[in-house]
């Protein structure tokens, strides 16, 4: 189950992420190539906050909850959970309500 998850959040981030080329001096590795500290995105830092805590991974939870403030931490994991539950609705053919009740362990509404 949670493989799935993991699946369809890392398929959703990829589509959404807009990938500017290598030369690009807008993409988040121009700046850390020319020695500055990369910037991270609110869903970059959802996207490693919430893995982090399916693999409990504390220090990765820490690194990525400095990303970005909590307001903005919170509406990326926010935007994730959504994300995710909607895939996974779609894969199933079944309702984000029923998805959601079900990875929650709640009963059938």
């Amino acid at each position: 189950m949670i493989g799935a998850i993991r699946k369809a959040c890392g398929r959703l981030l990829d589509a959404g992420r807009a990938r500017p080329g290598p030369d690009s001096a807008g993409s988040p590795d121009a700046a850390a190539r020319k020695g500055g500290k990369r910037t991270h995105n609110l869903f970059e830092a959802a996207a490693v906050y919430v893995s982090a805590c399916a693999e409990d991974d504390q220090d990765k939870i820490d690194e990525a909850a400095d990303w970005v403030s909590p307001e903005a931490l919170s509406f990326g994991v926010n935007e994730l959970a959504c994300r995710a539950v909607i895939a996974l609705a779609r894969q199933r053919d079944e309702s984000p309500q029923t998805v959601a009740r079900e990875l929650l362990g709640l009963p059938a509404a």
